[in-house]
């Protein structure tokens, strides 16, 4: 209900039609009563939007490499966004707050450039993981492209790795960790690109690697 003060030309107080009137340091104002209805999300709405933010901060630990091995995908969107696009469904199961990380279905990269072949890798140190690989001349393939190796801690939110410090002739690799992984068990992933970034392979998990 309106009321309206000193008279019938006073100012309006309250809402009167599809206008609400009010004072505002002394000073009378009328503004315009919107008619939307403020709708209330529904649980699945919310729990959608959990899940969506908790891959988004899952994934920043990953950018350095997910800018480089989703950027041929980025079409209208940035790579980041290609790659939440394309682990959405099947890295990340349950329903938010109880999300699990699928970490064997997890894509650093995405392309059609030949993967390196008979990966393995394992700490020779508490600090140093030894890579070896056979080179895989499958067509589309050379010899200066470049290895993709990405090690992350579930325990500590944190990524460490490479790309392109190694070539693909060589066939094997020592690479020292950050020294605040030492002891932690490493989720790794290896790629492969080409030297000028325009290929890049599907990314391959090489299970938990732990020190010795």
């Amino acid at each position: 209900m309106a009321r309206i003060k000193q008279g019938i030309l006073g100012p309006v107080s309250g809402k009167l039609g599809p206008v609400t009137g009010g004072t505002w340091k002394g000073i009378p104002y009328l503004r315009q009563t919107s008619d939307k209805k403020v709708q209330q999300r529904s649980l699945a709405q919310l729990a959608n939007e959990g899940k969506f933010k908790f891959i988004n901060d899952w994934l920043v630990p990953f950018h350095p490499y997910l800018s480089i091995g989703f950027q041929n995908l980025a079409l209208g969107k940035t790579a980041i966004a290609a790659a939440l696009s394309a682990n959405y469904k099947t890295a990340f199961s349950g329903v938010f707050p109880d999300i699990q990380v699928q970490y064997a279905e997890f894509q650093i990269s995405s392309g059609p450039l030949s993967p390196p072949a008979d990966v393995q890798a394992a700490f020779i140190s508490e600090d140093q993981i030894a890579l070896s690989w056979s080179q895989n001349y499958r067509p589309g393939a050379v010899y200066n492209d470049q290895l993709m190796l990405v090690l992350y801690s579930e325990a500590l939110g944190l990524t460490d790795g490479f790309v392109g410090a190694v070539n693909r002739a060589v066939e094997q690799y020592t690479f020292k960790i950050n020294p605040r992984l030492t002891g932690q068990p490493l989720h790794a992933y290896v790629s492969m690109t080409s030297m000028s970034r325009d290929l890049i392979a599907d990314s391959i998990y090489l299970g938990i690697i732990q020190a010795l």
